[in-house]
């Protein structure tokens, strides 16, 4: 099979685009796509919206909807793969800050802040996370993002517990980052003032130190 054909073939199975486009015409055309799907997604929601309704709102026809994305699957998950990008940088940026101990804390408690901001400031991200815990393409996207932040929180801790047994770090930062995920995407569900106060209660109970893993 050739490169490109087989690389179509993998993106589709992955739940992404087929291709993206560096000409600026067709770049136009495929941001444009994302755009209007993102619309009817926060309009309609994620199971509600068809291929159809984003040829009728973004006039592109179905014939180049089809070059790009195969299907509402691959619209989605690029669209999450774009927001992941944006907690990616985020949670990077967070801790980057983190040169002692006492600095894991506060770090956490921004991701948190972040992350459910992130959520506010795009309301189309919940339905796109409610798209991925329903596709299985789309649940490998979201484990692959959860393990990438894993990764990064795993890496600052390195710098500030070189003592500490790798195994530990990394069961440690996989666990800590699933259950900020766990934590926000419940407090988007409630109101502002139970959502707050949910939140708050969570970042006291995330840990101040790592002095169980340094005892392993």
């Amino acid at each position: 099979m050739p490169r490109e054909k087989a690389g179509r073939k993998t993106a589709a199975a992955a739940g992404l685009a087929r291709l993206v486009p560096t000409q600026q015409r067709s770049r136009e055309r495929f941001e444009k796509i994302l755009e209007c799907a993102a619309a009817l997604m926060a309009g309609k929601g994620s199971e509600a919206f068809r291929m159809s309704d984003v040829v009728e709102r973004s006039g592109v026809p179905f014939g180049s909807l089809y070059q790009y994305f195969p299907d509402k699957t691959a619209i989605i998950g690029t669209l999450a793969e774009r927001y992941n990008a944006i907690g990616r940088d985020c949670v990077r940026r967070d801790l980057a800050v983190v040169k002692h101990i006492r600095d894991l804390h506060p770090a956490l408690c921004r991701i948190t802040d972040s992350y459910y901001q992130m959520f506010i400031d795009e309301p189309v991200m919940r339905d796109i996370w409610q798209a991925t815990q329903a596709d299985r393409a789309l649940q490998k996207l979201d484990e692959e993002d959860g393990i990438y932040l894993a990764g990064l929180l795993g890496d600052a801790l390195q710098r500030i517990a070189p003592g500490a047994p790798a195994t530990a770090l990394a069961s440690f930062s996989q666990l800590i980052m699933t259950l900020i995920a766990a934590t926000v995407r419940h407090a988007i569900t409630l109101g502002p003032k139970e959502a707050a106060r949910i939140l708050n209660l969570f970042k006291r109970m995330l840990p101040k130190n790592l002095a169980a893993l340094l005892e392993i």
